[in-house]
C-alpha cells in the first residue's frame, strides 16, 4: 500500500455557546470553530482522516502540510506508522520538533492511525492495547473566554445542566471564577485555564492563595512562557493550588523536561500539537510510570477529538477528556464528537471510527 494524496482541508464552522464570540488572541472575532483536516488517501482505496492543531497557526499549518508533508509522505507506505512518522520526523528536523510542521505531522499520524485501523478490521483503541470496548468516557466542559461574572455563571450552569461534572474556565480574574462555583455549586470539577496570562511569578502565586476557597482541581498554564519549568517549580512548591500545563509541548523530550523539573500537577500533552497518537501514547506512558496524572489536551471538534477519545479510552483508568462547550451549526462528524449527560461516545467500529459528512465539509469549508 502506498500513500497517494495528503490533504489539508480547511473548514470553518457556526457555533453556539450561550454568549458573544470572544476574542481570538487579538486577531479577531472567534466567531466560527475551526477544524484543519488532513485527508490522506491511498492505492488501496483506503482512505484516513486526520487533525493538525489550527486555530491562529493555520495559514502557516496549511502550507507545512501541503508543501513539506504531504511531498515527504506520498509514495510513503503508510502501514508502518512507527517508521513512517520517525522517517519525516528526522527529515523536518531544522523546522519541527514544535509549532506548524509538527502539527502537521501529528495530523498526519491520526489519519495514518485511522488507515490502521480500517486495514485491520478493528478500533483504534483496540490497536492501542484497550482490551474491552467503553462504551462512553467522562468530557469535562472547556468553555471559551466570556470574560465577565455574569456570562461565566450562566455558561457554567448550562454545562451543568447539560450533565457535565467537571467544568474549566478560560478566565483571568478571581471575580469570574468564584460566580462559576456559585453557579455550579460544590460537587462539580472546577478548573481554570489562563492561557499563559501573568509573566510574575508572585502575581501567581498572590492568584493561588485567592483562589483557594472556589476548591479548583487545577490552574492551568497560569505562567508565559509556558516552558520555563523550573519558575513553575518554584511557584508549585510555594502554594496549595494544583498547577496543570502540557498543551503547548512539542515533543516527547518536552514531556520529560516538565516531568522530571516537577514543574506541574497535570501534564496536558495534545494529540494535534506533539506528533499525532504515536507521540501522545508514549508521552502518557511516561508519565504513568513516573505517576504523574495526564490529562489530555482536546478542545476540539474533528478527528483529533477522536483520536483522544480512542487513547483514553484504551487505558484502564478514567481520565477526563476535554470537550469544547459549543454547539456546532453542523458536525462534520455527526454525533461522534456530541457529549450527553457529560460523556463522550467511544467508537467501536474500524479505524477512529466516525464517517465524514462531506456535503458539511464543502459549505464551511475555507479555500
Amino acid at each position: 500500500m502506498k500513500i497517494t494524496k495528503v490533504e489539508p482541508i480547511f473548514v470553518g464552522i457556526p457555533y453556539d455557546h450561550g454568549a458573544p464570540k470572544p476574542q481570538r488572541h487579538g486577531i479577531g472575532a472567534w466567531d466560527v470553530q475551526p477544524i484543519l483536516f488532513v485527508k490522506v488517501e491511498t492505492d488501496a482505496g483506503i482512505t484516513g482522516w486526520g487533525e493538525a492543531f489550527s486555530h491562529a497557526s493555520t495559514p502557516v499549518t496549511r502550507t507545512a502540510i501541503s508543501e513539506i508533508v504531504a511531498k515527504l509522505a506520498v509514495g510513503r507506505d503508510p502501514t508502518d506508522i512507527a517508521a513512517l512518522m520517525a522517517d519525516l520526523t528526522r527529515m523536518t528536523q531544522s523546522m519541527a520538533r514544535s509549532g506548524p510542521v509538527q502539527f502537521a505531522l501529528s495530523g498526519l499520524d491520526i489519519a495514518l492511525w485511522d488507515i490502521a485501523g480500517k486495514v485491520a478490521g478493528q478500533p483504534v483503541w483496540r490497536l492501542l492495547g484497550g482490551k474491552e470496548h467503553k462504551p462512553t468516557i467522562p468530557a469535562y466542559a472547556s468553555l471559551f473566554r466570556l470574560g465577565t461574572p455574569e456570562y461565566v455563571a450562566r455558561v457554567a450552569a448550562n454545562a451543568k445542566a447539560r450533565g457535565y461534572r467537571h467544568i474549566k474556565l478560560h478566565e483571568h480574574s478571581v471575580e469570574t471564577v468564584a460566580a462559576a462555583r456559585a453557579a455550579i455549586g460544590p460537587d462539580v470539577s472546577l478548573m481554570v485555564d489562563t492561557n499563559c496570562y501573568w509573566d510574575n511569578p508572585d502575581a501567581i502565586i498572590a492568584v493561588c492563595k485567592a483562589l483557594e476557597p472556589y476548591n479548583i482541581a487545577w490552574l492551568e498554564e497560569p505562567l508565559y512562557p509556558a516552558d520555563a519549568y523550573d519558575v513553575m517549580a518554584r511557584i508549585r512548591r510555594a502554594e496549595r493550588v494544583p498547577l496543570a500545563a502540557g498543551e503547548n509541548l512539542g515533543n516527547y523530550n518536552d514531556v520529560r523536561w516538565i516531568a522530571d523539573a516537577k514543574a506541574v500537577d497535570v501534564v496536558q500533552p495534545s494529540v494535534a500539537k506533539i506528533g499525532g497518537i504515536t507521540e501522545l501514547v508514549r508521552a502518557l506512558a511516561y508519565l504513568k510510570d513516573r505517576g504523574i496524572r495526564a490529562v489530555p489536551h482536546s478542545p476540539f471538534l474533528g478527528p483529533a477529538l477522536v483520536a483522544a477519545i480512542h487513547v483514553i479510552a484504551s487505558m484502564p483508568d478514567d481520565i477526563w477528556c476535554e470537550h469544547r462547550f459549543c454547539d456546532l451549526e453542523a458536525s462534520p462528524l455527526g454525533d461522534a464528537v456530541v457529549s450527553r449527560e457529560g460523556r463522550l461516545p467511544v467508537p467501536d467500529r474500524p479505524g477512529l471510527g466516525f464517517e465524514v459528512d462531506m456535503s458539511v465539509i464543502e459549505k464551511y469549508r475555507v479555500r
